[in-house]
């Protein structure tokens, strides 16, 4: 068996970095992906655009030491590819009730697009520009 997980998407906010009691960097970050909408088996399409519309997910990412600190220049909006892992913590809230939270460990993360700017018109349907390749 073997965990692994990619992601390519856009980060949310600038990645909160943080040093650990021990030394250690820790950094992290918040990353959108999206996907078309579908109903009934059909991409939904706004009505005044005709452009697709779509779902976003957001994914916790922690990116340790070396990974943390190369994080210190992205920016929010910033298009990255994340390798990882999926971790899931469990633990006890106030009220005695179990708590759980899901996160991907970053393995590598490559930089592939600044933002994009306010005036850059959407791709064409069909295509996505987010992705250079």
């Amino acid at each position: 068996m073997h965990n692994r997980i990619e992601i390519i998407g856009r980060l949310g906010a600038a990645p909160e970095i943080r040093t650990t009691g021990n030394g250690n960097r820790v950094a992290n970050i918040s990353v959108a992906t999206w996907r078309p909408r579908y109903s009934d088996g059909k991409i939904v399409r706004d009505e005044k655009t005709g452009y697709a519309e779509q779902e976003t997910e957001w994914h916790r990412v922690v990116a340790f030491n070396g990974l943390a600190k190369s994080a210190d220049s992205c920016v929010k909006g910033m298009l990255v590819q994340v390798i990882g892992r999926n971790r899931t913590s469990k633990w006890t809230d106030r009220d005695g009730n179990d708590r759980y939270s899901t996160e991907i460990i970053a393995e590598t993360i490559k930089f592939l697009a600044w933002p994009k700017r306010e005036d850059e018109p959407p791709a064409p349907d069909g295509f996505d520009d987010d992705i250079p390749f």
